[in-house]
């Protein structure tokens, strides 16, 4: 029986870059970073030789409970990867989404620092979202992020 969300992962080409990306952009707090070149990590990842840098990242003022849901970014050193298209339509293509207070806000601070969005905000006009907003983004590795502002009183 699942109990729990601990936390969503991607990997990425440069963990600091991310890492900055996703603390200055976005807000969120590096919880911890650290190299992961041991036994354990090479058995639960796959690969024998794996070594990498992950870091764990949290939304700042979320008690995280027993569900802690945190974003880890991964850099694999061993085994070099290969970049994938990572379009949103592609079949395994993941997207994260935000919530956030002002989307016209948030949206005109990311594209003033180089974000390249999909769209600008989206008037929610169907659906359990109506009246909401939202629009897609990409982080420097082209992986898709959305934020949403909820239909007031959610």
């Amino acid at each position: 029986m699942i109990i729990g969300h601990f936390h969503t992962a991607f990997t990425v080409s440069d963990i600091e870059r991310s890492i900055q990306f996703y603390t200055e952009l976005l807000g969120f707090e590096l919880v911890h970073k650290q190299r992961q070149s041991n036994e354990y990590t090479r058995k639960f990842v796959g690969y024998p030789d794996a070594d990498l840098y992950a870091a764990m990242l949290s939304v700042p003022g979320v008690d995280h409970g027993r569900s802690k849901h945190l974003l880890e970014l991964n850099q694999y050193v061993t085994p070099a990867g290969v970049k994938l298209d990572v379009q949103t339509c592609n079949t395994g293509a993941a997207h994260l989404a935000f919530i956030v207070d002002d989307i016209h806000s948030m949206y005109a601070f990311l594209v003033e620092n180089g974000v390249r969005f999909k769209s600008e905000p989206v008037a929610i006009t169907a659906g359990r979202n109506e009246g909401g907003f939202t629009c897609y983004f990409l982080d420097p590795d082209g992986i898709t992020l959305e934020i949403v502002q909820q239909r007031a009183g959610l």
